[in-house]
């Protein structure tokens, strides 16, 4: 064992500790995966990452991906958050606007802005393939949500390296009710996640305001001036024994944005929040390229830099 340096950083909210926390160990050479796994358990964050030399030519560094169960291939705000990290040690990217990670899903490229270091970054959202739910699958959803039929919209089974049975509602307000039964959607085994798209522009902001003044109403939280939300985003993942909502789900947002485009259900760019029932600001900016790349963008801040014995 030895001193190590660590970090936890805040991603996918402007206001620091609003976000979705990730634990960096930031000089990960010389552990093993059973190192790498206890101490993600021991964190008890949703992730974990383990900053490493890469081995792809065009790689600038690699990253390995931890929940307290098991390693993903990929996920969304690791990759923003351990890019952070690796900036904010002195990493230097080969090329200055962009970073190049490395991850059990191949290369993940992430835009950033060397002028500006507190701009935030946005990566590329990787490779995702789409499966037909049946309705035979979304039956027992709808039912641990406490959704009827014609309440959503489109639905499909979503894949970039984490898997995700997506539905597309129609009312946002309905959305922000929702009080999912945890216990069957644990016993269903997928990872849900639920979006609904809010009125063009500014039809919508009184409403939302309204909702988020009631989410909040046992704290003393104000709602915050900022530029028009198009979606609202929840997502529910199982634990070790039950299914908890996540704060902000990266990777989701990134198979989402790459669906609803190319299925014409909204147009880039545009700013999705998650969060919000659990007290958190998670804004979430997806834009596209010229050349159809979807890319899944957000801040991040440092909240902890320090020394671990590891």
């Amino acid at each position: 064992m030895r001193q190590r340096r660590f970090m936890q950083i805040d991603v996918f909210s402007p206001v620091p500790y609003r976000g979705n926390p990730l634990a960096v160990v930031v000089d990960a050479e010389g552990l093993s995966d059973a190192d790498m796994q206890n101490f993600a358990r021991w964190t008890n964050l949703s992730e974990t990452t383990f900053l490493l030399p890469p081995t792809h030519p065009e790689a600038d560094y690699r990253v390995r991906i931890f929940t307290p169960s098991e390693e993903l291939p990929f996920a969304g705000h690791p990759t923003l958050g351990s890019c952070h990290a690796w900036l904010a040690a002195g990493g230097q990217p080969r090329n200055a606007d962009r970073v190049v990670q490395q991850c059990a899903k191949g290369l993940v490229p992430i835009q950033r802005h060397p002028n500006d270091v507190h701009a935030p970054l946005a990566f590329a959202a990787p490779s995702s393939t789409r499966e037909v739910m049946t309705e035979a699958d979304l039956a027992p959803v709808l039912e641990a949500l406490g959704l009827q039929r014609d309440e959503v919209t489109a639905h499909s089974r979503l894949h970039n390296g984490p898997r995700f049975w997506a539905l597309l509602m129609h009312d946002p307000d309905r959305l922000m009710e929702l009080q999912p039964d945890n216990a069957r959607l644990y016993a269903i085994g997928a990872e849900v996640g639920i979006a609904a798209l809010y009125p063009p522009q500014n039809a919508g902001l009184i409403g939302r305001a309204s909702r988020e003044a009631r989410a909040f109403s046992h704290s003393d939280t104000t709602v915050p001036t900022e530029p028009h939300i198009d979606m609202e985003v929840r997502v529910f993942f199982n634990a070790t024994t039950t299914s908890v909502e996540d704060p902000i789900t990266g990777s989701f947002n990134a198979s989402l944005a790459q669906w609803l485009i190319e299925e014409g259900h909204i147009r880039a760019p545009y700013l999705a929040a998650q969060g919000t029932c659990l007290g958190r600001d998670g804004r979430v900016f997806i834009t596209q390229d010229a050349q159809s790349q979807v890319w899944v963008g957000g801040a991040s801040h440092t909240c902890i830099d320090g020394q671990i014995t590891l």
